[in-house]
């Protein structure tokens, strides 16, 4: 059995050293246990750094392309190495190296082919209120637009199956999180999350989130997205039946006696619901090109 771990760089040669220090090379239930790093066109050293502390695989990206490509072409790096199991972590430290077993354990027993490691969020005092109920609201959304049941969504410390892995595919361009969770639940796999614990030591601040509303927005577009592509009656559901079942019950309210008043009435409705619908839609369309695109690895060894 071959583990792989994978790291998404992007400037990292500061805070590698330390995430790459707290890597297990030894893992019960496999035989062999690899690191990999993927170089998203840092303009440090990031890739000197990776070779220099004992990388076994670096795959390099020409210029910058985002997380969400980072991660997709790890995934597909790793498979092509012949990865049994991947686990995603970050470069800056913030998960605890040590539960990366815990994320395991569900595959190696069987359970799930993905595993996501759920952090304290709601129990870290310095975190603030507006951050975590953002974040629980987030959560609940996910929920909806999956139908599993993920306390934290944006973990990016996660383990799949080989099987699981190679299903994945991720469109949007700024994160793999949110649209990975999305696909499971279509998909139908097996999801299981375990607690896992956090280095409090910032060693920089969050790149994905330069700010709450921003990220907010950004993963908003990012659920109309994936509802859109990979549920569309879901998606009609929940922003097309609301204004269509009001416009319905102002035609029962009125009469049909007032048959001249509830047209207009009706139809005014109707046009109502329709700008709701498209303006509800109108960044998942705008943005639809991406997911045609898709976010096939353009690194290079």
């Amino acid at each position: 059995m071959k583990l792989i771990i994978q790291i998404p760089c992007y400037n990292e040669e500061k805070t590698l050293p330390v995430a790459l220090a707290e890597l297990p090379r030894i893992v019960e239930g496999f035989d062999t246990v690899e690191w990999l790093v993927i170089d998203d066109g840092s303009s440090d050293r990031t890739a000197v750094i990776a070779a220099k502390y004992g990388v076994d695989h670096i795959v390099r990206l020409p210029e910058n392309c985002g997380l969400a490509t980072a991660f997709m072409t790890g995934i597909n790096a790793s498979l092509a190495r012949g990865a049994d199991i991947i686990v995603n972590t970050d470069a800056d430290n913030q998960y605890y190296a040590a539960d990366i077993q815990r994320l395991l354990k569900p595959i190696l027993a069987g359970k799930a082919g993905f595993v996501i490691g759920i952090r304290p969020v709601y129990e870290i005092k310095e975190i603030p209120f507006l951050i975590k109920l953002l974040h629980k609201t987030g959560s609940v959304a996910v929920r909806m637009a999956s139908g599993i049941d993920v306390s934290d969504p944006p973990s990016g410390f996660r383990a799949f199956s080989r099987e699981v892995a190679g299903k994945l595919r991720v469109y949007n361009r700024y994160t793999y999180t949110l649209e990975t969770i999305i696909q499971a639940g279509n998909q139908r796999i097996n999801v299981e999350t375990v607690k896992v614990r956090v280095n409090m030591e910032k060693l920089r601040p969050s790149r994905l989130m330069t700010s709450p509303y921003s990220y907010v927005l950004k993963s908003s577009l990012i659920i109309l997205q994936c509802l859109l592509h990979y549920n569309p009656l879901r998606f009609m559901l929940l922003f097309c039946l609301p204004p269509v079942s009001a416009a319905a019950l102002s035609l029962l309210y009125i009469g049909f006696y007032q048959i001249c008043f509830s047209s207009v009435l009706v139809l005014v409705v109707a046009i109502v619901a329709l700008l709701f619908i498209l303006i509800a839609s109108f960044p998942v369309i705008f943005s639809y090109g991406n997911f045609d695109k898709g976010l096939s690895p353009r690194g290079s060894l």
